[in-house]
């Protein structure tokens, strides 16, 4: 159940290429071989109403959470947080240069007794690669 969510600032519409951006992520956390297939979700969510730090419109954010069910160490992911945080701060070099962009990433682990799930798509992909 590896989820990981953006959600960023309107303002980054145009700038920032969100289709390919989330590919990188999901290809980056691939990588990784700590997660399976069926189960990664990538997605950009677009926040229309902000205010950030001292309320300049050119202030941008990206804050990304990565939502992880148990059965990784602290150390896997750690390192997979360096990976995603690598690939997203190299995607978006272009943005560090103003002193306008705010990038953060938190890992959490999901409770499994406080998480439910169905996932027609994990028996497809398991059919495909037997």
């Amino acid at each position: 159940m590896p989820h990981f969510t953006m959600e960023y600032s309107a303002n980054l519409d145009g700038r920032v290429d969100f289709a390919a951006l989330c590919k990188a992520v999901h290809a980056t956390i691939m990588a990784t071989g700590l997660f399976e297939l069926g189960a990664l979700r990538v997605r950009a969510i677009r926040c229309d109403f902000y205010a950030v730090a001292d309320l300049l419109a050119e202030n941008a954010f990206i804050d990304m959470s990565f939502r992880v069910g148990v059965g990784r160490s602290k150390a896997e992911r750690k390192v997979t947080g360096d990976a995603i945080f690598a690939t997203v701060t190299e995607f978006l070099a272009p943005l560090f240069e103003a002193p306008h962009f705010a990038l953060t990433l938190e890992i959490r682990e999901i409770d499994p007794d406080l998480s439910w799930k169905k996932n027609a798509i994990h028996p497809r992909l398991r059919a495909a690669s037997a």
